[in-house]
């Protein structure tokens, strides 16, 4: 779930951007990747950091153990899907993931509602020789562990840079004129686009400085009512007192004078 931490060194060492680590968990120990150094900046950009401790750079071994874990992860995959069937539970099963160190293998599913999955887990516990933990998921972290690329084009984003997905609303859609086709607005999670809320913060700082819709405004040629905004060409579509309708730049309003 590439999960966002701050870790500390033992001995003084130091590591590179983009360095493959071995790092001690809550969970045991874990291959991770160092993004920058932890300044009191970029540690409060994380909401509620894990904590832990960088052993080692990755080595060969580790490497050849990381790429033995994923082959694991595979019959494991498959050996829970088929003891899903056997106990006929209400889950859909999204991905298992073989912690590196060996303490623990997370089963990661989808549920509409409440699961007595202790069956399951004793099954799964004995099979494995190792704990067993459960984590209850929704389709947005289901697209962030499976998905590949978006409409775009392009990776999807929350399996790229997004380590936490923005809430989403059709209000944000409506004030950057997206089709309102759910079709086209909505990602591989069949939720609103994350990148409806890129754009969202700008519009609305550029909106503030536009008459409101529906006030009257004077013009350097005449009254008229605001229809619309073009918010990034900051224009309106107005209506004349002759019932005209033109775009006009904002700049052209010399006075707001009703809503």
């Amino acid at each position: 779930m590439r999960a966002l931490g701050v870790f500390s060194t033992g001995r003084g060492e130091t590591f590179v951007r983009g360095a493959r680590v071995i790092s001690r968990t809550d969970r045991g120990l874990e291959a991770g990747e160092v993004l920058c150094e932890a300044t009191d900046e970029a540690a409060a950009r994380i909401q509620d950091p894990r904590r832990g401790q960088i052993l080692r750079q990755m080595t060969p071994d580790d490497e050849r153990e990381l790429e033995r874990m994923h082959t694991l992860e595979r019959t494991e995959f498959e050996t829970c899907g088929r003891v899903l069937a056997e106990l006929q539970l209400p889950m859909k099963l999204v991905d298992v993931e073989h912690v590196f160190g060996g303490e623990r293998i997370v089963i990661y599913y989808i549920s509409e509602n409440r699961v007595d999955f202790r069956g399951l887990v004793k099954t799964l516990a004995t099979e494995f020789q190792t704990r067993i933990e459960m984590r209850q998921i929704g389709v947005r972290d289901e697209a962030k562990l499976l998905a590949d690329y978006g409409d775009c084009g392009k990776p999807v984003c929350c399996n790229t840079h997004l380590s936490e997905m923005p809430p989403v609303s059709m209000k944000m859609a409506k004030l950057q004129k997206a089709t309102l086709d759910p079709t086209k607005i909505s990602g591989r999670c069949g939720r609103l686009k994350c990148c409806l809320r890129y754009e969202f913060d700008t519009y609305e700082e550029l909106q503030k400085d536009l008459p409101p819709i529906g006030c009257h405004v004077i013009t350097s040629n005449g009254r008229a009512r605001v229809l619309a905004h073009e918010i990034l060409a900051s224009q309106l579509l107005v209506e004349m007192e002759d019932r005209r309708r033109v775009l006009i730049p904002a700049s052209d309003v010399l006075t707001v004078v009703a809503k």
